[in-house]
């Protein structure tokens, strides 16, 4: 399997795709990482692309469904804490959609089991709602984002080394073109597109490129011959698979490990980086600065760099990025499923320098506390504690005069402290104890139907349910 690889994960995840397993390659290298390792890298085509998420949480995987599938196994075995997620609407994927409304700037589509988001400029045809048209997705988006995928009309197979674009002329130059030259005829109606690396790739891996788009070519040909707009919404075709992969702070260290056998690393390096950009700038001057260390003549082992050893600075990074005494942040409260909701905002009013802060949130009066079943009255204050790296955490709501009304302990995937949101997976299981003093460990089935779906692996679901416990004694 040829992966391409892309964003603040590269090296580490180079280093475990590329001298990981002789099965697998690292393909189409960045001129940094072809500097950092010691080694060749091919310009071939790549089964799968690997790109770093918008919000640098995880990877988005791009490629031929068996080979998505294969990368995700070998990145889910980093750690317990790292999550993976089929898309329903994967890129390149072509949709018989139904535009079910219409925004300042495009359209919301419905695709079945998705919905996608069409701007204005992506279709020619003007769009007022209940319209059914044929759609592509151009980029996926992971299930935490808050964006729906983005949706065209004008269809194309884009790899990294070829595209091909349905109905579009070719670039003639009253010379031969390269696709002339190689032993494969691109499939009638679609134009050829040529990449950057094409300079660089050999004529067979360039031949091999245009053979994998043209297939997906004739795929999409296939499935628009064979639509009936009484079908819609649904899928016609889908050429390549996309799961996103979303790194838990377990997963973070584990990618630290394997970028330390290449080059400096300090601790909690991929933790920082997933924080903010200027975050992940800082970590790569502190690293720059630091140099590389030079290994022994007589150590024969590969990787004379290792990681920095110490523990994670989370004393330095909070004053110097956030959150500190008086910031607002969010509380990130990840779903089995992928999914993401915001448990409001709360004012930190502590920050220990070991690597906790404590939230302050008002609650809003109505309804009662979810398993405690104490009502929400004016003037209830949600107190919470986060500490970093922990498997739990507690909240504790008070009333208007201080009374106790009742402690929430969730048990969830490490809690990570980044400058503007606390993130984590809720692994379902919890413990509530109420204001008379009873403690009730609620949810295991919840965790279970998680298990059972596969959202969550059994070691995962263990964990949780050793946390559960070793919290119901101490309560």
């Amino acid at each position: 399997m040829n992966v391409r690889v892309r964003g603040i994960y590269t090296t580490a995840v180079t280093e475990l795709f590329h001298n990981g397993d002789e099965d697998h390659a690292v393909v189409q290298a960045s001129p940094p990482i072809r500097e950092r390792f010691d080694t060749e890298f091919s310009v071939a085509p790549a089964d799968v692309r690997a790109e770093t998420t918008f919000d640098r949480q995880g990877l988005t995987l791009v490629g031929t469904p068996e080979h998505v599938e294969t990368a995700r196994t070998r990145l889910q075995a980093l750690s317990r804490d790292t999550l993976a997620w089929a898309d329903p609407a994967p890129a390149g994927a072509v949709f018989q959609g139904v535009v079910t409304d219409t925004l300042g700037s495009g359209a919301v589509v419905d695709l079945g089991d998705a919905e996608g988001f069409l701007p204005y400029d992506n279709s020619e045809q003007y769009l007022e709602g209940d319209e059914t048209l044929v759609v592509q997705v151009r980029t996926p988006e992971p299930p935490w984002g808050s964006n729906r995928p983005t949706l065209d009309t004008a269809l194309d197979v884009e790899t990294d080394l070829v595209r091909l674009v349905r109905g579009g002329t070719s670039e003639r130059t009253g010379a031969a073109n390269l696709e002339d030259l190689l032993p494969v005829d691109p499939p009638e109606g679609w134009a050829v597109r040529w990449g950057r690396d094409e300079d660089e790739a050999s004529m067979d891996a360039l031949a091999d490129a245009l053979r994998a788009a043209t297939d997906a070519a004739e795929d999409i040909d296939t499935g628009l011959a064979a639509a009936d707009p009484d079908d819609a919404p649904g899928e016609l075709v889908a050429p390549f698979g996309t799961t996103h992969v979303w790194f838990g702070r377990e997963g973070r260290f584990a990618l630290d490990e394997y970028r330390g056998r290449v080059t400096p690393t300090m601790p909690g390096h991929h933790r920082i980086k997933a924080a903010t950009n200027a975050a992940s700038a800082a970590v790569d001057f502190a690293e720059a600065i630091c140099g590389p260390r030079a290994a022994s003549a007589a150590d024969g082992e590969r990787g004379a760099e290792r990681p920095a050893s110490g523990a994670f600075p989370f004393d330095v990074v909070t004053r110097q990025f956030g959150p500190v005494e008086g910031d607002t942040v969010a509380i990130g409260h990840g779903k089995p499923d992928g999914r993401l909701i915001t448990l409001g905002r709360g004012e930190v009013t502590n920050r220990e320098p070991e690597g906790s802060i404590t939230l302050e949130r008002e609650m809003h009066p109505g309804g009662t506390y979810d398993a405690l079943g104490v009502e929400r009255a004016a003037g209830d204050v949600a107190i919470t504690k986060f500490v970093e790296g922990r498997w739990w955490y507690a909240t504790v709501y008070r009333g208007e005069d201080g009374t106790r009304r009742g402690t929430y302990v969730n048990v969830c995937t490490p809690v990570e402290v980044f400058p503007d949101q606390v993130r984590y997976v809720d692994l379902h299981v919890d413990v509530v104890k109420g204001p008379d003093g009873e403690v009730r460990r609620v949810d295991d089935d919840e965790l279970d139907a998680a298990v059972d779906a596969g959202y969550l692996s059994e070691p995962l679901a263990e964990k949780a349910r050793e946390v559960a416990s070793k919290v119901e004694r101490a309560l």
